[in-house]
């Protein structure tokens, strides 16, 4: 315990770090005890104290009286059932870690927890990798959430109420049992991080396209066919996450790539590199080539590409700076593209350059509007 404590001086004094202890309950609480009475004279508040690892099953009775200021408390990795009654003696609480532990069943949660002051204070909170079956309907009158993390739970639904989080800013529900996106989740202003990847999900509501603060969307790992058109409308995304589902299962497995010619390399280069030239100084096929080239009209991307387009499986293909760049066969006049650097990942398909266009969006010509 000495060990602890020299560690704890030198990290700060509005920080107590009592993580990974290898002692029992028991001894832990009447250190949380000892050091809760140290701190009644300090100037400094305690703000931050940290219990992770300490195989705890029930919240320390000490946290009732010894840390009244306290604004964050981590008891993760330990093997709670249930978060007690002490945790609604922590009135000015902002972020309560809790994830990887054995939460979940009746009364996992204290009672009273919508009409304490925490409803009012907590802005953080971490319940991944527990037993939840359903969102508890405690959380969801939590008014002051930015971020409610419910991730590797057992959750087969997402409330409707989750509207009432008006101010959730990160919503992580990944690596649960869930089947469908609520509409009302689209009521959610200030929503920047929706995680719902490694899921059921079979669709995503046209609705969605109302998180205009939205900028990374997760889907990965479920069983989406297809996205609707909607999404275009998304203007601030900046992350689509759509591996390991049918609709880009599928189109990886139809698309065949189709390297450029020589002729296309050539003029590719001339344009790239802002050759200047005249009739008389290339062949005649290069010439009728490079009078094919159109710009991104996007005015901050300076690429050039061909409009000479090749029907691949339903799509409209154009090679630009080594990339594929793809349209649906019934539309060639809005780019909808980013032709720039290629941040690419394996098993990803979507691309993005934020310095030049918007996200890269994959659009096949088929009567559900697909969008990969």
């Amino acid at each position: 315990m000495e060990e602890a404590g020299a560690a704890v001086a030198t990290a700060g004094e509005a920080e107590l770090n009592l993580s990974r202890l290898s002692v029992s309950p028991e001894t832990l609480e009447l250190e949380l005890e000892a050091r809760g009475e140290e701190r009644r004279g300090a100037r400094e508040a305690l703000l931050r104290l940290l219990l992770p690892h300490n195989r705890l099953v029930s919240l320390p009775r000490a946290l009732c009286s010894g840390f009244p200021h306290l604004q964050l408390l981590d008891v993760s990795g330990n093997a709670l059932t249930a978060l007690g009654p002490e945790l609604l003696a922590l009135s000015g609480l902002r972020t309560l870690l809790a994830k990887n532990n054995r939460l979940g069943g009746p009364g996992a949660l204290p009672k009273g927890l919508a009409q304490s002051p925490l409803c009012r204070s907590l802005q953080v909170l971490n319940l991944s990798g527990n037993c939840f079956q359903e969102v508890p309907a405690s959380l969801l009158e939590l008014r002051a959430l930015q971020t409610l993390s419910l991730g590797g739970n057992q959750l087969q639904s997402i409330p409707a109420e989750i509207e009432n989080l008006q101010s959730l800013e990160c919503l992580y529900l990944g690596g649960n049992f869930i089947k469908e996106i609520p509409p009302e989740l689209a009521n959610l202003p200030s929503l920047s991080y929706l995680v719902l990847c490694d899921n059921k999900i079979q669709s995503v509501p046209p609705q969605l396209s109302q998180l205009h603060s939205l900028r990374s969307l997760s889907l990965h790992n479920n069983l989406l066919t297809y996205l609707p058109r909607e999404i275009l409308s998304l203007v601030h995304l900046e992350e689509l996450s759509l591996r390991g589902n049918p609709l880009v299962v599928r189109f990886v497995r139809d698309l065949t790539y189709d390297p450029p010619t020589l002729l296309e390399l050539a003029a590719r280069t001339i344009k790239i590199r802002n050759i200047s030239y005249t009739p008389y100084d290339l062949p005649e096929n290069l010439l009728r080539y490079l009078s094919l080239a159109s710009n991104c009209p996007n005015p901050k991307c300076g690429v050039t590409f061909f409009s000479e387009l090749k029907v691949l499986g339903g799509y409209k293909t154009v090679y630009s700076s080594g990339l594929v760049i793809l349209k649906p066969a019934s539309t060639t006049s809005e780019c909808l593209l980013n032709h720039g650097t290629q941040k690419q990942q394996t098993d990803q398909l979507y691309q993005k350059n934020s310095s030049k266009c918007s996200p890269l969006y994959l659009v096949p010509a088929c009567p559900m509007e697909l969008i990969v």
